[in-house]
């Protein structure tokens, strides 16, 4: 009887979780489809745009033509997005294979991103709701989903903040839709934060096991030749963690400390590779890294605490209410290593010559937004599906629902061919 009872109990939850795979499938088709019209308009009209048609700007063009082994002016030593579009490009037009390897890698980001979260707080979103469990996973389905809409808060049209020039540059988002490589690299990027948690949760210890080591140097490397520069947001701050932990112990665990450090040698390998593309000075030009404070941030922005404040507000008051989960969480903790990291790189750091203007360290500190605010969904399903202080929970997913209010707006912009500014 008893066996009888436990075959039945399984093959429930079996069914559920066919269940709510089918919901999330159906989510991320309407999804991909929406985001692929996008990106397919972004390569035709980067095309177009050399006739004048003013619409869907983005970096399309250069890289189509660095697809097709053609010279797009800019060099771009990360092969991964280009290698895939080019495969996809057997059988597609250019325009096509682009869009479509876009819509693939971002639509793998948000399967990985319902896998952290399911992994993280699957059981007990599935426990809040006890007459019909598939409705946690629901949840956690259209949480992944949103996540990938999120922007930062700006007011109505016609209405200004003090020292915001724009809606988007100097302020950054979680998903800015205008930049492919930078959504290609994401879904790397998630399990590489995910996966470095999980070894500072146990290496000091010896407790992980060599694959996971294996993993997170594939998935870093991986990360890297996409774009790398959530990488250096990443490795940035997992130095940090380990020099500390290491002057902390008086040198006591120096053993795993160097075995967790070689996991990061490919990845150091393949960047020394990618400087020597990117900014070793030609012709005598300026190149190299600068330090400032915040210069190059302000010619964009005259407010920085408030933009960041428009960026990250809902993680901000996730950890203002939820603070001693850095304590005890490391995932959650690692997150706002990370975005602390990819603040200070974007605020002091920035690349001599001509690349000075664009702020491409603020690539970095937009992958440090979104993944304080996957850190930030993680502590907050975790509260929700245990109900604390329901009050204080309405208040972090009214945030949450803000951002998305004005991320969906902004997208919807951007399909309509505005300007991301």
């Amino acid at each position: 009887m008893r066996k009888q009872v436990e075959h039945t109990e399984s093959k429930q939850r079996k069914q559920e979780q066919w269940l709510d795979i089918g919901i999330f499938v159906v989510l991320l088709a309407a999804v991909s489809v929406i985001t692929y019209c996008l990106f397919y308009r972004q390569c035709v009209e980067s095309l177009r745009g050399t006739k004048g048609s003013g619409l869907y700007h983005s970096d399309m063009r250069a890289y189509i033509l660095e697809m097709q082994g053609l010279d797009s002016g800019y060099s771009f030593p990360y092969p991964i997005f280009f290698k895939l579009s080019a495969f996809l490009h057997l059988f597609v037009g250019p325009e096509c294979a682009v869009a479509l390897a876009t819509t693939l890698l971002n639509g793998l980001a948000m399967v990985f991103t319902k896998w952290a979260l399911q992994r993280a707080s699957g059981k007990e979103m599935r426990a809040l709701f006890p007459g019909c469990p598939v409705l946690g996973g629901a949840c956690i389905s259209v949480v992944s989903v949103a996540l990938f809409f999120v922007s930062m808060v700006f007011p109505p049209p016609g209405h200004y903040l003090p020292g915001i020039l724009f809606t988007y540059l100097g302020v950054f988002t979680p998903n800015p839709f205008h930049n492919a490589t930078y959504m290609a690299a994401r879904p790397f990027s998630i399990l590489a934060f995910v996966w470095l948690a999980k070894l500072l949760d146990g290496y000091e210890e010896g407790a992980c096991a060599a694959k996971d080591y294996v993993l997170f140097s594939i998935f870093l490397l991986a990360t890297t030749m996409t774009k790398p520069s959530f990488t250096i947001v990443l490795v940035g701050a997992a130095g940090l963690v380990m020099l500390f932990r290491l002057l902390r112990s008086k040198f006591a665990d120096w053993k795993a400390a160097i075995l967790l450090g070689l996991t990061f040698l490919p990845t150091f390998a393949d960047l020394l590779y990618q400087y020597k593309g990117v900014f070793v000075p030609e012709e005598g030009a300026e190149g190299g890294i600068g330090f400032c404070f915040g210069r190059i941030w302000g010619l964009y922005c005259h407010n920085i605490p408030l933009a960041v404040g428009l960026a990250a507000g809902f993680p901000i008051l996730v950890l203002l209410l939820n603070y001693k989960e850095l304590k005890t969480d490391t995932l959650y903790r690692l997150s706002w290593q990370i975005y602390a990291m990819g603040f200070a790189m974007a605020f002091f750091l920035y690349e001599k010559g001509f690349r000075e203007p664009d702020f491409n360290f603020s690539w970095g500190y937009m992958g440090g937004i979104f993944i304080v605010f996957l850190g930030a969904l993680h502590v907050l399903l975790r509260k929700t599906a245990r109900r604390e202080k329901p009050f204080l929970l309405a208040m972090q997913w009214a945030a949450f629902g803000w951002h998305l209010l004005c991320g969906l707006y902004f997208f919807y912009g951007i399909c309509q061919g505005h300007m991301y500014y």
